[in-house]
């Protein structure tokens, strides 16, 4: 046996391991017990102000409006370029790739009144905001061009 080994028996050995060991469990354990020392209390706690944050301008009312006339638009567009005779009192869809908004045109009519042609619609829109139901008359104008005479939330 070499000397170091003479010096220490099994039983040492044993001691040495058990306080290694002691030794690991307190240098974890002394950083939990010191966190929760002071304990925590919701009462106590404070909001952070060193944390900043920004948003966007908000301005709801504008976009919502825009979004409603560019959908009056469309759905001017498809009542428009709907062959009436062709439908038969069909549905004609509709949807706006711009506002994210769709629906559906009803009790679609041609009416001649003084010379002048128009269309009676109703229409679905169906957006983020929600659904709702519309009311509108398009007429023909010079040219041969639309125009939107009535639209109205019902």
């Amino acid at each position: 046996m070499s000397r170091i080994a003479q010096a220490f028996d099994s039983g040492q050995w044993s001691v040495i391991a058990s306080a290694s060991a002691k030794a690991a469990l307190l240098t974890l354990a002394l950083p939990l017990a010191a966190c929760g020392a002071g304990g925590f209390s919701l009462q106590k706690a404070e909001v952070d102000r060193s944390i900043i944050t920004s948003s966007a301008p908000s301005s709801p009312a504008a976009p919502a409006v825009s979004d409603q006339d560019s959908d009056q638009t469309t759905i001017g567009n498809a009542v428009s370029s709907a062959d009436i005779k062709e439908l038969g009192g069909q549905t004609v869809p509709w949807a706006n790739a711009g506002t994210g908004s769709r629906g559906a045109i009803t009790e679609l009519v041609e009416l001649k009144d003084g010379g002048l042609t128009c269309r009676r619609f109703s229409a679905t829109r169906e957006s983020f905001d929600g659904v709702a139901l519309y009311k509108g008359e398009l007429c023909l104008a010079g040219a041969g061009g639309w125009r939107m005479q009535e639209f109205k939330a019902l």
